[in-house]
This record gives structure tokens, sequence and C-alpha cells, in this order.
């Protein structure tokens, strides 16, 4: 059964619900927090700022496709 239109988006868009809770909780956030730096940045703040760039980037991909 193939999911067709906005059905397939609103799955999506659901997967990526779930995957930001999976990447901004605690047990994938405690792995980075750590006393490193990247680029001067903490590791923590650096790796918050990444998911949440990508998460957007992957819901834009999402809402902008065309299937």
């Amino acid at each position: 059964m193939q999911l067709r239109g906005a059905a397939a988006k609103r799955q999506r868009l659901v997967a990526l619900f779930f995957l930001g809770c999976l990447l901004l909780n605690y047990p994938i956030l405690s792995l980075f927090n750590v006393a490193a730096r990247v680029l001067g940045v903490p590791l923590l703040y650096a790796y918050l700022f990444a998911a949440w760039g990508l998460l957007i980037l992957l819901m834009a991909l999402v809402v902008e496709s065309r299937r």
C-alpha cells in the first residue's frame, strides 16, 4: 500500500517529530554533555544547534517536496 500526497507528508512529518524527540532528549544529550569544544563552542551547544538545523532542513524538504 502506497500513501499519496498529504497522507505521505503527514507521515513523514510525524516521523521527523519523533526523530526530534529522540535527538533532543536525555539519553542522547548526555552523550554530548562533556567538557569539549568545537571551534570554541561547547560540544553540547554545537550539537543542539546542528540537530535543530538538521530538523528544520528535513522539515523544509518534506513540506516543499512535490511527492
